[in-house]
């Protein structure tokens, strides 16, 4: 007999190879998708799929491993017997789901998630539609799956095959020790973001992302968001009217540029993000002066909007609404759901479709907030992140410094075939603001360090820029700049102050055929996409959720969400409504009752389209 000190590390192996098989599973099923795929693909679907397959798999372990922690302790327990049972019923449960997951993705083209509860109040019409599946085939796979592992349990791996240690202590501390060690697989490494769906997209074709997916683990996680996307707390009127409404916002504006900036056909595109840049600390914007004296000289150079506001207050949101044109949701974010962000639209594939080569530049991990699933679904032909950089230029929490991210990206674009679209995303600027160069301004309080960190990027920034104009590709490239989204800091603004969310869009560049402009059309984060592309009269038909900002608009607008309510800016004034209280808790003089149903009308059906993506 085995000794029991090895049971647990032996027992989340067990899970680990089910999971492996589960995988193979459901790749053999669809062997007609699976054909379409690499031999390199299919092997990355174990290799990626793997932390998640870990994760779970820790999961499932905690029950049993705590089991044996009491009976080391108390001799006189037994355990054997209830881990059995534990083990035997969760792979029928398992196994019947691996069953279902495996003929749903054939009609939904994702993985077995929350989706299905949208449908329990109506049993006739899920019963109607289980009625075409091979049941027959399902329930052999069922009981296949689950009978060989039950068995190989039984004879391998139970607990009862192996003999208790003779020093109970040695027992009681390896116990110990197993049982913390699984906290390394759960959260999926040392890294500072926990695992997310982010670590299996490792490919531009979606099916060799969702192979790479942890069913149950993509289950647990959707289960626990599913009162966030399930359905739309935002019911203010009819559909169809705020459908309406939303529609005239946009045929309001014309889609044709009032006049063609660039003298350049087809220029490399540079688009620069960066982190938490608000208008506070923008002296071209009418902030603070000297914080960021390179952002505004080039907004002097280039075509500077100097009325943006961002959609969202988080980075994941702000990557969508820049990259996608799309709208912020409240209390969550449609970048955490690989199956939504696949019907949005990006700016890399149209580039991409556009015969441009393209890259993603982030000193950060690009797993956090679920950003790099959202880019793989985006088609970016390079993803440059944390781990392309030495350890040594690394701050204490996020990354690669700014500066080191930019020398990075000048080195690249040396070699880089034109055209390309290349995406910048900078990282000093957000907490906890570490800077490698000397401080400029004056105190140690977060609001001093906030303005040296947006400094320093100001400063690396300068340096990027200054260099990039000595480079044979600039004349020929338009360089897009704006923020992720606001900050509270200075003056430390309530979550729902439109001075939080203001921020820079500037247009630079040696494709600009005339630059000194300033531009003061009234905008928000989502309309960028549309008027870069505009520029370079490339289609925009797929993003309708982007306004190009030089063209005629006879119903100027920002939106921007906050935690569950939202901002609805025109001319007329400023309009902010509390979801909860289903009431203003702003109401400008000049703003009227038709701006109010408009901005619920906004709120309504952007959140109804994100639920039914």
């Amino acid at each position: 007999m085995k000794n029991r000190i090895i049971f647990q590390p032996f027992y989340f192996l067990f899970w680990v190879l089910y999971f492996i098989v589960a995988r193979a599973i459901f790749l053999i099923y669809h062997l007609d998708r699976t054909a379409e795929l690499s031999s390199s693909d299919v092997l990355y679907t174990f290799v990626y799929g793997l932390r998640l397959d870990a994760s779970f798999a820790a999961y499932i372990s905690i029950l049993p491993f705590l089991l044996l922690l009491l009976a080391s302790l108390w001799r006189k327990i037994k355990v054997a017997a209830a881990i059995r049972y534990y083990t035997v019923a969760l792979l029928v449960l398992l196994s019947t789901l691996l069953a279902t997951d495996l003929e749903l993705y054939s009609h939904w083209g994702f993985r077995l998630d929350a989706s299905p509860l949208q449908y329990l109040n109506s049993p006739t019409e899920m019963a109607a539609s289980a009625a075409s599946a091979p049941i027959l085939i399902l329930f052999l796979v069922t009981f296949a799956i689950a009978a060989v592992f039950i068995l190989l349990y039984r004879q391998v791996f139970d607990l009862g095959k192996y003999k208790p240690a003779l020093n109970q202590w040695l027992l009681v501390g390896t116990a110990i020790l197993f049982s913390a060690l699984l906290v390394l697989p759960l959260r999926g490494g040392w890294q500072q973001i926990p695992i997310n769906q982010s670590v299996v997209y490792f490919s531009d074709k979606p099916f060799a992302n969702h192979a790479g997916l942890n069913m149950p683990w993509n289950l647990m996680h959707a289960l626990l968001k599913y009162e966030q996307s399930g359905s739309n707390p935002y019911k203010y009127m009819p559909e169809q009217e705020a459908q309406k409404k939303v529609a005239s916002l946009y045929l309001a504006a014309n889609s044709d540029s009032k006049e063609q900036l660039l003298h350049v056909q087809r220029p490399n595109v540079l688009f620069i993000i960066l982190e938490s840049y608000t208008a506070k600390f923008i002296g071209s914007l009418g902030g603070e002066e000297g914080v960021t004296p390179n952002l505004d000289k080039l907004a002097a150079e280039g075509i500077n909007f100097t009325d943006i506001y961002a959609a969202g207050d988080r980075s994941e949101k702000g990557m969508v609404a820049l990259l996608s044109g799309y709208p912020v949701q409240t209390t969550t974010s449609i970048i955490k759901y690989p199956k939504k962000t696949e019907k949005l639209p990006q700016l890399s594939q149209v580039f991409e479709q556009q015969g441009y080569s393209t890259s993603y530049y982030y000193g950060g991990e690009l797993e956090f907030a679920n950003i790099k699933s959202y880019l793989r679904n985006g088609g970016y032909n390079r993803l440059i992140d944390k781990y392309d950089f030495d350890p040594s230029s690394y701050n204490s929490k996020w990354g690669a410094h700014d500066h080191v991210l930019f020398e990075r990206v000048q080195q690249d674009l040396k070699q880089e075939k034109q055209p390309f679209f290349s995406t910048v995303y900078t990282l000093s600027s957000h907490e906890p603001f570490e800077i490698p160069i000397p401080a400029k301004f004056a105190g140690t309080d977060e609001e001093a360090q906030f303005r040296n960190s947006v400094h320093y990027t100001d400063w690396a920034l300068g340096k990027f820029i200054e260099e990039a104009k000595q480079q044979d590709w600039w004349q020929h490239t338009l360089v897009v700049i704006a923020a992720d989204h606001g900050h509270r800091l200075p003056g430390n603004d309530p979550n729902h102050a439109p001075s939080k969310y203001k921020i820079p869009f500037i247009l630079a560049g040696g494709a600009l055929a005339k630059g000194g402009i300033t531009e003061n059309s009234l905008g928000s984060q989502t309309d960028i996409a549309a008027t870069v592309l505009a520029q370079l009269q490339m289609p925009t038909q797929d993003f309708k959720w982007s306004r190009n900002l030089l063209a005629e608009n006879s119903s100027p607008f920002a939106f921007y969400v906050y935690n569950d309510g939202f901002g609805y800016i025109t001319p007329n004034g400023v309009l902010i409504f509390d979801n909860v209280a289903k009431q203003a808790i702003q109401l400008d003089s000049g703003v009227t009752q038709e701006q109010v149903a408009y901005g619920k009308a906004y709120m309504q059906h952007s959140f109804e389209d994100f639920v039914l993506k």
